[in-house]
């Protein structure tokens, strides 16, 4: 498979993952708003953990779900961004600015990921010393933090790259 092939295929790949993250981040957002306006509803449209902590003490539910929707819209964030860098890589001139500036964004959005996952998961088992919630669904947040650095070693030497191929085009 030539690389040109390869890449319109993680184009695509990448896409089909943006709608999915789209539609998780957007149905946890809509279900945020359908609880907060409907509070009384029978048919508890969290997980059960959840629905009961609403009931319980509405606050760290909130604060819950905040963890859960930042951590959802980031990562389709994440996914546009994977998007813009497939779409403008040139494979006959791959170093330029536009891409340097998308692989440090990534990587600044993974490890902000991997911190909120991280707090959210703190908070989360202290709140089931409490409360019975069970997973939330965050993640570990360790993986991201250790995916954001390996991002950041890739975009230091992407700008190694590009700081090479800008001294070489002067000196010609």
């Amino acid at each position: 498979m030539k690389t040109e092939q390869f890449l319109k295929l993680m184009n695509v790949a990448s896409w089909m993952i943006f709608v999915f993250l789209c539609m998780e981040a957007g149905t946890s957002f809509f279900t945020v708003l359908t609880e907060f306006l409907y509070p009384n509803e029978k048919e508890p449209l969290f997980s059960v953990g959840l629905s009961g902590l609403y009931t319980i003490h509405s606050n760290h539910f909130y604060v819950i779900v905040l963890f859960v929707l930042l951590v959802a819209i980031l990562k389709a964030l994440i996914f546009w961004r994977v998007i813009k860098l497939f779409s403008s890589l040139n494979l006959h001139h791959p170093f330029s600015p536009e891409i340097s500036k998308l692989l440090e964004s990534i990587c600044f959005l993974t490890f902000c990921i991997g911190i909120i996952a991280a707090i959210g998961n703190f908070y989360t088992k202290w709140l089931n010393k409490f409360y019975s919630l069970g997973q939330v669904g965050l993640g570990n947040g360790t993986e991201l933090l250790f995916m954001a650095g390996v991002l950041f070693v890739f975009y230091l030497l992407f700008k190694r790259g590009l700081e090479i191929q800008n001294d070489q085009e002067l000196t010609i």
